[in-house]
Formats: C-alpha cells, structure tokens, sequence
C-alpha cells in the first residue's frame, strides 16, 4: 500500500525514450572527437553545437561556462546544508528547498516541497551525487518522487526512492527503463565544472532504471497534510510527459522545464511545438495566482510576469516575426523579449 495521500477520486496503481545512436553514428561520432574541445556549449542548458562525445571528463580544466559561477541570483537565497560538496541547497520559500547542481552544465535543480504529513521531490537531478541522502537531512516525512519530465537529468536519482509517481505516457514508460548513453554524454569534455564526488565512477555511470508506483494525470492532487495540495499540470510539448506543479495555497510555480531563465530547449523529436505553445498559455493564465515562478535549470526564482512574455515570444517566433540565428548540428536559435529558444533549423510551425 503506498503511504502517500492524495486528493483524487481516480487515482488507482499501476505500473521513460531514447533511441540508442547506430553504430554509424558512434563511428562518426569518435571521428569528432578532436573537433570538440570547446564542447561547453550545452553549459547553462544551451544547445551543443557539436555532437556530445562519450569520454571520461578530465578534472583539470574548467570549461568557459564556470566563469559564469556562481550566479549573483544566489546571493538573494538562503542557502542550507553548506558543507554539501556537489548540491547546493537552498530555502525558497516556506518548507521548499532548491537542490541546485552547479557542478554539471545542466545546472539542473530539483525541488523539495515538505509537508506537515509527507514531502514530495519534484525531480531526482543527474544521478551523479547521493539525492536522497540529502533529502533525509532536509525532512524525516515519507517522501514521494515526482518527475517534471522524464529527460535523464531529471530522473538521476529515482532509483533511490520507492514511492515513484509518474504520468502515464509512453515516453515515461521508455524512459523508466534506464538509459547509459544519455547519463555518459553528461561527462564529455567541458561538461564539469570541478571534481566529481568522490566514490563516483563515470565509466559505470548511467541512469538506473526505476519503477512507477501509481501513474497519474492533469489535475491530480498530491495532499501533503492540512490542506496543503499539490497539483499537477500537464503541460506537454518540451515532452509528452511534461508537467507542472501548482501551490495555490503558497502561490508557487514549479515550471519543469517548459521555463527556465536560459536556453529552452525545443529541438528532440519528441518536442511538440503546438503543444507546447498551448501549455504556456495555459500557464500565463495562472500568473495572477502566482508569486514565485520556479524552473528546473540555472535559477530558481523568477517574477510571475515571465509567464506572458513567454507566450509572447513563442509566439513571435512561430509568427516569423524574430529572426532565426543558425547553430551547427542542424539548430537555431530565436530571442524575443530576452527569452530564448533552441529550435530545429527548418522547425514545422514556424513561418
């Protein structure tokens, strides 16, 4: 019987994708080796520009994007758990903690809304440091994990929580199964700012496969005690199992990764322009609601106005109205009002 509480009369148990390269493309891949030394481009969350490659990360350079470190966004923040050596912890907002991951150019940040009866993990981050142990410093509360979307940097650590919700996709369902190719790409050359944990060993490092206790959808509420619920919304299109989470009580904005303040990516096959255009409208419509917007990459904080520009802007680019900046590895990049978006070269719905 699983120890979490929810607010949804349809809730019932039940039982993540990505395609392996061929080897084709893994002999092509080897070729470039030599050409990316400055592979830092996926730092900040900005799209490579060359093929990531699959090697062991040396520790004794640090790539361009570490100059950026840390983000003066940080001083505002009150930062818990110091002595941690690959998280950074930071207090939000009443019993919600940021679990920041600077080290790596994700610079993915997971969440942990604590409750007065259970707490919920809004993401597990890369996998490449103990998540849980931190989280058992932060709250004794039962604990139950819930992913943003299912891309391997945000589901690192799953494997390390038995309570799993998840939403009920087939994306999801391919993506529990585990994936090592996508946690290897994650070391390449330039991709680490400093030394791994110490006891980490990069070439048996992949994303474990994991387990979905209850699958869930739009609207479902996760009741943390005393009136205290968490609602998902599907917000589709970064993925098909993305999502967002609504603490109306709180006025709080867990955006995944449908906003961050950098780079959003909407490039991968499984992106989906139409939807994902139709989920920020359907978040800007939440804006008067909403205090604090908190996205899943490089800042954890951001006003509830962002929420307007970005439909703003999506919409801008789709109209043809911005101006498409070529990237190597047949992608683009549009800014419109300070926002921007990594695209395919030739996307389908733009003008």
């Amino acid at each position: 019987m699983i120890p979490f509480q929810t607010s949804d009369p349809e809730s019932s148990t039940c039982h993540s994708e990505r395609s392996e390269e061929s080897l084709f493309n893994r002999c092509v891949l080897a070729l470039v080796l030599c050409a990316v030394s400055a592979v830092s481009a996926r730092a900040q969350h900005v799209a490579p520009l060359l093929p990531r490659l699959l090697a062991e990360p040396p520790q004794t350079i640090s790539p361009d994007w570490c100059k950026n470190l840390p983000r003066p966004e940080y001083k505002s923040l009150e930062r818990v758990l110091p002595n941690e050596p690959w998280f950074e912890i930071y207090k939000v907002a009443p019993g919600v903690f940021a679990i920041y991951e600077p080290h790596q150019a994700e610079e993915v940040i997971s969440y942990l809304i604590v409750g007065t009866k259970q707490a919920l993990l809004f993401d597990t981050g890369m996998g490449i440091a103990d998540i849980q142990k931190v989280v058992r410093q932060l709250t004794s509360r039962p604990v139950v994990v819930l992913n943003s979307h299912t891309h391997n940097d945000h589901v690192g650590g799953n494997s390390l929580f038995p309570f799993i919700f998840g939403m009920d996709t087939a994306f999801t369902r391919a993506n529990a199964k585990g994936s090592r190719d996508d946690a290897q790409e994650e070391l390449a050359p330039g991709m680490l700012c400093g030394d791994l944990p110490k006891g980490f060993n990069p070439k048996t490092y992949a994303t474990k496969p994991w387990h979905v206790s209850l699958y869930v959808h739009d609207g479902f509420k996760i009741s943390l005690g005393h009136a205290h619920d968490i609602e998902i919304i599907a917000t589709p299109g970064h993925t098909p199992d993305s999502i967002a989470l609504l603490d109306r009580a709180n006025g709080l904005l867990f955006t995944g990764d449908t906003y961050y303040p950098g780079p959003i990516w909407l490039f991968r096959p499984e992106t989906d322009l139409d939807a994902y255009v139709a989920s920020v409208k359907k978040l800007a419509a939440l804006a008067p609601q909403i205090k604090v917007v908190l996205g899943a990459h490089n800042v954890p904080v951001a006003d509830p106005s962002i929420l307007q520009k970005l439909v703003t802007a999506i919409e801008d680019v789709r109209a043809g109205k911005v101006p498409a900046k070529p990237l190597e590895g047949g992608k683009a990049s549009y800014t419109a009002n300070g926002i921007t978006f990594l695209l395919r070269a030739q996307p389908q719905g733009v003008k």
